[in-house]
């Protein structure tokens, strides 16, 4: 009785690890598929003169011996091994081929990163590095200047779309939420910070970039704070109004610094 019921057991157990192979989600496996530009390498089991390392031309083609071109744009890798395979054996040139493809360079998934980073240019992207984050990593991350709103243009459903993300505010909240999957062709760009300008009796004038919620005085600190020239009183903030036309504005230091701002730290007359 005592092995039946461990016989049972082991049955019950099989039974489960194979729902749970059933139930596993679908993105778990591998879904990379060849396009134009994509190097590739077949082997051909025990047949050594069949291997080839070659890259796929503008038509998602390869040329292959005997067999000729052969098309491979969306097939996996393992499709196009299995379509090889096919061709070989109706072609009757091996009778049981088995072939494998491998993907050694992508190059047909790209995306494009602009603006504010340390390396701008076209990366590829991989199953395991295809977030907004992944690719600003692989660019070598965004630079002092840049704005904390990331604008990606992405293509969906044959429509073009503009997105802009947040990236400062998902590292602050820790909500990844809008860490969006970048698909190829996409265009990340990233913008300059809006800056604001600084001079008179301070450390270092200059233009700075403009941070979120910034205050006068916050912006102060930026520059080095005031000289023991300066004062903080009687502080001026020359301001583009919506003429266009540029207005002096008296300014506290609570009050908010707003783009292309320039503020005047006068000199103290005492």
């Amino acid at each position: 009785m005592k092995s039946i019921r461990i016989v049972a057991i082991a049955t019950r157990l099989a039974a489960l690890a194979c729902m749970l192979v059933a139930a596993a989600p679908a993105s778990s496996q591998p879904r990379e598929t060849l396009g134009p530009g994509d190097a590739v390498r077949v082997t051909v089991f025990q047949n050594p003169d069949f291997n080839t390392e070659t890259r796929l031309s503008e038509r998602g083609t390869i040329v292959f011996p005997l067999i000729g071109e052969i098309e491979f744009t969306g097939m996996t890798p393992a499709q196009a091994g299995t379509r090889i395979a096919n061709e070989l054996k109706k072609g009757k040139y091996i009778v049981n081929p088995q072939v494998t493809v491998q993907l050694t360079t992508v190059r047909s998934r790209q995306v494009s990163v602009l603006g504010e980073v340390a390396k701008p240019g076209k990366y590829p992207l991989d199953d395991h590095s295809s977030r907004l984050t992944d690719i600003l990593a692989m660019a070598g991350g965004v630079t002092p200047t840049a704005s904390d709103t990331v604008t990606v243009l992405v293509t969906r459903d044959n429509k073009l779309e503009k997105r802009e993300v947040d990236v400062s505010a998902m590292a602050r909240n820790g909500n990844l939420a809008a860490n969006m999957e970048i698909q190829g062709g996409d265009t990340i760009y990233v913008q300059r910070a809006p800056t604001f300008y600084i001079y008179g009796e301070v450390q270092r004038a200059g233009s700075y970039p403009l941070k979120a919620n910034m205050s006068v005085m916050q912006a102060l600190s930026v520059g080095g704070g005031v000289t023991l020239r300066g004062t903080e009183r009687g502080l001026k903030i020359h301001r583009r109004n919506g003429d266009g036309k540029v207005i002096p504005v008296d300014a506290r230091l609570t009050d908010p610094v707003q783009p292309d701002d320039v503020i005047y730290v006068r000199e103290s007359l005492f």
